[in-house]
């Protein structure tokens, strides 16, 4: 059975094609200023993708020297996508849940994944796996939606009654799981998971920390609608690791 996947869904597809990021690319990603200092030097390498959208990071490897990168998303749509947008003679797609993905010890020099993984349900399997595929001194670097924008689940603000904004709840923060989130005006599922799983994990698992970032908004985006306000709570987190 594959799991959720709800950019295969027309609507929602559609809805998502319309957001900054998706128009723009990584210029419009308003944590790529700072994801993109925690990118390793890829020249050479192999390279994996899990949750790979429309391809801007398999792309950006694979101009930046990569011998081959791996991207693998579980959308047809979003894979469709990327073979039209960000194609490349050292990139391929595949699709699948990477959940399931199945590779030798030590098949790549880096892994990456960019606000996926708060749609999979078990977290430290997947760490498990990406510490065998990596080779020794192997990069992993990651965004995630932070835990404090995942706790309570619906991932809106709190309004008053004139529809001006309140404050950001978070609630239930030590029950991790499941969450029924509004995103792009469609109920999707997504896992909360604190900060200690989230850097712990790849502790116990063979990694080793190198950063971890909590992005602002960068200053030219700070006119666009409703920026401002995410200076009042982290909507992500960036990890940088190596495998030890």
């Amino acid at each position: 059975m594959m799991k959720e996947n709800k950019y295969d869904d027309q609507e929602f597809f559609e809805a998502y094609g319309k957001m900054e990021r998706s128009q723009k690319g990584l210029d419009g990603a308003g944590e790529w200023h700072e994801l993109q200092k925690l990118l390793p030097d890829f020249q050479g390498k192999m390279v994996l993708d899990l949750g790979c959208g429309y391809g801007w990071h398999c792309k950006y490897a694979a101009v930046h020297g990569a011998r081959y990168v791996l991207g693998t998303d579980i959308s047809k749509k979003m894979l469709e996508a990327a073979r039209t947008r960000n194609p490349g003679p050292s990139i391929e797609y595949r699709r699948a849940a990477m959940e399931d993905l199945d590779f030798q010890a030590e098949s790549f020099d880096v892994v990456l994944s960019s606000l996926a993984f708060h749609y999979v349900k078990e977290f430290e399997p997947l760490v498990q796996n990406i510490s065998r595929w990596l080779k020794s001194g192997g990069s992993f670097v990651f965004s995630v939606e932070h835990p404090v924008f995942t706790a309570y689940g619906s991932q809106d603000w709190y309004y008053d009654e004139n529809g001006d904004i309140l404050h950001f709840p978070v609630d239930n923060y030590y029950l991790e799981g499941r969450r029924e989130a509004v995103f792009l005006g469609a109920q999707v599922t997504k896992y909360h998971r604190t900060l200690t799983t989230y850097l712990d994990t790849l502790l116990q698992n063979g990694f080793q920390l190198l950063r971890v970032v909590e992005p602002q908004p960068p200053e030219q985006m700070m006119e666009l609608p409703g920026m401002r306000d995410e200076l009042r709570r982290p909507m992500m987190l960036l990890v940088s690791a190596v495998r030890r």
